[in-house]
């Protein structure tokens, strides 16, 4: 235990800078501790507003260990925080039994609201997923859209709980739409938007799959899956209808795989599925900002994939810009398992 204790007090000295900024940013969600580049590996703490949330991916932590460590960031930090523990290495076999809470209330009393760059977000540490409901490392791309987003439409697929549509709301954006298949995320997105006093006029959500929204929005047909033989197509499955559309500011960040009626993503393997219609619902001197979170990627072969994509619709890249996650999230060599990069088309 002293090496986790020891490794977390040097951590927890190289965020005092980063927590006095985001202080006055008016954050108060971020990574206290990432142990596989900070000292012990598959450990990470992080806070969540009033909340604090450690997970262990590798091992289980014993009660003392936890306790301890708790004690050690309320008394650095100088507020006492509602503490979870997750187990994630469970989860794959089990995900009720990834969760290990130190929190004796009920799974309702595990709700509260965390702050990042002055917008709000609703938080538990305890819920039916496994994720939390706010992904701290792409902190940096939520920042890039508030600081763009103003006066622009914006359309955010693989939308999952709407921090990147919310912040594109508040910060004065004239249409965002929200596009993700599980409607338990999109209602954790109604509640973050009601919580900036957004409205219907400024925010929207769509329930639905990938594939038929983006390839809808972007003017090519919904295909379906074959299967059996022969070919035979799946049977027809319902999808909202929409209106081909094109948006000044996209940003796509789906998960590393997923599969349904409609296509496989998979962003190893066949990222241009997803880019493609992405690009083709981004207007003309728009931007599309990408994602990718497989660590075994090489940024520069992605970004050299993404420009024959392109190419190959007429829509060259014109400009790139790389967004690094902060400083809450080290890196051994600067190569950050979540790539984002800004596509100028």
């Amino acid at each position: 235990m002293s090496s986790l204790h020891d490794s977390l007090g040097l951590a927890l000295d190289r965020r005092r800078p980063l927590v006095a900024q985001l202080d006055a940013e008016q954050t108060d969600c971020y990574r206290l501790y990432h142990g596989t580049v900070e000292g012990e590996a598959g450990v990470t703490v992080d806070r969540y507003g009033p909340q604090l949330i450690i997970q262990s991916f590798h091992r289980d932590l014993g009660d003392d260990e936890v306790t301890l460590i708790v004690e050690q960031i309320e008394d650095r930090l100088g507020m006492a925080l509602q503490p979870f523990y997750h187990a994630r290495q469970h989860s794959q076999a089990n995900p009720t039994a990834a969760k290990h809470s130190l929190f004796s209330g009920a799974e309702g009393d595990a709700e509260a609201v965390c702050r990042e760059l002055g917008v709000s977000f609703r938080t538990r540490g305890v819920h039916r997923g496994i994720d939390p409901l706010l992904f701290l490392d792409m902190r940096a791309g939520r920042r890039y859209i508030q600081q763009h987003a103003q006066g622009l439409s914006v359309l955010n697929l693989f939308s999952y709980t709407c921090g990147v549509g919310v912040v594109a709301a508040s910060a004065g954006a004239r249409r965002v739409v929200n596009i993700d298949f599980a409607r338990s995320a999109l209602d954790v997105g109604r509640e973050n938007a009601e919580l900036n006093d957004l409205t219907d006029e400024q925010i929207e959500f769509v329930q639905s799959d990938f594939f038929p929204a983006a390839r809808q929005l972007a003017g090519l047909p919904v295909k379906y899956r074959r299967q059996g033989r022969g070919g035979r197509r799946q049977p027809a499955r319902n999808y909202p209808r929409l209106d081909a559309c094109q948006f000044d500011l996209v940003f796509l960040d789906p998960p590393r795989w997923a599969k349904s009626p409609f296509g496989t993503v998979d962003l190893i393997r066949d990222y241009p599925s997803l880019f493609k219609p992405s690009l083709l619902a981004t207007k003309p001197g728009g931007r599309l900002v990408c994602c990718n979170n497989v660590a075994q990627v090489d940024a520069q072969d992605w970004l050299d994939q993404l420009q024959r994509s392109a190419a190959k619709v007429d829509r060259p890249i014109r400009e790139v810009e790389w967004l690094q996650p902060e400083a809450d999230f080290p890196s051994f060599d600067g190569k950050h398992p979540l790539k984002m990069v800004v596509l100028h088309v």
